[in-house]
């Protein structure tokens, strides 16, 4: 007779919570005309997923579609198990969902405390609070908030625009091409900023164009192609993918 396995083996292990829940979304710009078909992602608690793909694949598409700003037409979105389908972006942004848009992120004539209070409009209450946990992320900022953000680099505006949708204290926050328009040297830092904000315990969805770096710094990662998700694993399976490398990042996967 076999000993019984100890209780403390059997017990199984505690499934992840998922965050973000996109499901068969199709959604588009103008009547009849869909630009993701069938697309579907989940984010987990604590992930940080990148989305990749080539030019027209329905990226950014996506992105609105999770943020209210494009239709959705089929399908679902949910938050927390809950259904946050076509809401408002108002809404989405006190339900907890943080976006930052790839251009036009910053008030420029604003300062950079301006900007970030902006981000608290809905709770200007918790400013204080808010600040805080934002300027240990971004020390830099601290020293800087009574500077015009308009005076800012490309870099730097990025980093007061992530700040912004922080404020809120989102469940999860949208990133929509944090490196483009940067100098390599600038598009290093932000991707160090996207993984600081990850660290500090904020679910991030990121949409990249530079797909190699993406891949390298994402827990899991999804390739769109026409609207769908193509392939999708961890983003160092990806980066090694034969395919993934062949029909998305050519050389640089090889690298």
């Amino acid at each position: 007779m076999t000993n019984p396995v100890p209780e403390a083996r059997t017990a199984t292990a505690t499934a992840p919570t998922p965050v973000v829940e996109v499901k068969g979304v199709v959604a588009g710009y103008l009547p009849g005309v869909n630009i993701l078909n069938g697309c579907s992602l989940t984010a987990n608690q604590g992930e940080l997923i990148g989305i990749i793909g080539p030019n027209g694949a329905g990226k950014s598409t996506l992105l609105k579609a999770i943020f209210g700003l494009v239709k959705v037409r089929e399908g679902e979105v949910l938050l927390q198990g809950k259904d946050i389908t076509g809401l408002k972006p108002n809404k989405l942004v006190t339900a907890g969902v943080g976006f930052v848009p790839q251009t036009n992120n910053v008030f420029p004539t604003l300062s950079i405390r301006e900007n970030l209070e902006m981000g608290l409009f809905q709770k200007p209450k918790g400013i204080k609070e808010r600040l805080a946990f934002v300027v240990d992320i971004f020390p830099e900022l601290e020293k800087r908030l009574p500077q015009r953000a308009g005076s800012l680099s490309g870099g730097e505006r990025q980093m007061v625009a992530m700040s912004r949708a922080l404020m809120m204290g989102p469940h999860v926050l949208l990133l929509d091409e944090p490196s483009a328009g940067l100098s390599p040297v600038r598009q290093d830092e932000a991707f160090l900023r996207v993984k600081e904000i990850n660290k500090a315990g904020v679910t991030t969805i990121m949409v990249e164009q530079n797909a190699r770096r993406c891949l390298q710094i994402c827990d899991r990662g999804y390739v769109l192609d026409q609207g769908k998700d193509a392939y999708t694993g961890t983003g160092r399976e990806l980066l090694n993918d034969p395919k993934v490398i062949s029909l998305y990042l050519g050389t640089l996967g090889e690298e």
